[in-house]
């Protein structure tokens, strides 16, 4: 709940704020060079204030910056939790019941931000396991069900991030649609010979298309670092796992 209001705050300061930037001086200066050109007699000039005043550029906007945002809060969750795997939370385990009990009480007694990492959750729950059935293999098992677990949350957590970049060119072939449907309404006017409006309409289609894919480009990239991390997380996990726990409760 709390990370799908953070979200919604998110989305609303970025469209907020896109939206400010366009009609304080994106249209403004656009419309400004688009009449200077009129008046000049030629096309409407490659400028970036152009090339991005539709609405479709807009939006793809405001679902990058949104899309930004959570990325780089989600590294930045990642590498503050980093210096846990530095921390020995297991002590020196062994077999017997008492220090099992003991072990399992201290993890459940860290602060919550502590508590609630993935790598302390695995070790309650792989503890927990082994107290059970005092068998390393199912203890090994209950690890590898929890990274799992943890692999099927991140992947949840980033479904909403894929549907924005995979809606940003979408979004950009709904402008190229939309342009091209506009030229192609204007074609008596290129077959009298004024071809300007025919032109802006195409320049609508081919500009929303360029922005969409190069947004779409660069989120592609900031995504897989993501989930680069992300993998790494799962790994070092199982790793601090096998190392602290397996290795000396299997003594």
């Amino acid at each position: 709940m709390r990370e799908a209001l953070r979200g919604l705050i998110i989305l609303a300061v970025s469209a907020a704020s896109v939206h400010t930037v366009y009609v304080q001086f994106i249209r403004p200066r656009a419309e400004i060079l688009i009449e200077a050109g009129v008046a000049a007699g030629q096309y409407a000039p490659r400028d970036w204030v152009v090339i991005l005043k539709d609405w479709e550029q807009e939006i793809c906007l405001i679902l990058a910056i949104y899309c930004i945002v959570e990325i780089l809060i989600r590294l930045y969750k990642l590498s503050k939790e980093q210096y846990l795997f530095e921390v020995d939370f297991v002590g020196q385990v062994e077999s017997g019941e008492t220090d099992i009990k003991s072990t399992l009480e201290d993890l459940e007694s860290l602060p919550r931000s502590v508590g609630k990492s993935q790598l302390v959750e695995t070790l309650k729950a792989s503890i927990r396991r082994y107290r059970i059935t005092s068998d390393v293999q199912n203890t090994s098992d209950a690890i590898q069900t929890s990274v799992d677990a943890v692999a099927m949350r991140l992947e949840a957590d980033n479904t909403m991030l894929r549907y924005m970049i995979w809606a940003i060119p979408s979004i950009g072939f709904i402008g190229t649609v939309r342009g091209i449907g506009q030229a192609l309404s204007q074609a008596d006017q290129a077959l009298s010979g004024d071809i300007s409006e025919m032109t802006a309409s195409l320049g609508i289609a081919f500009n929303s298309t360029f922005v969409a894919l190069v947004i779409s480009i660069f989120l592609m990239l900031l995504l897989h670092s993501l989930q680069r991390a992300q993998d790494r997380r799962l790994v070092d996990i199982q790793s601090y796992c096998e190392e602290f726990l397996l290795n000396r409760i299997s003594q």
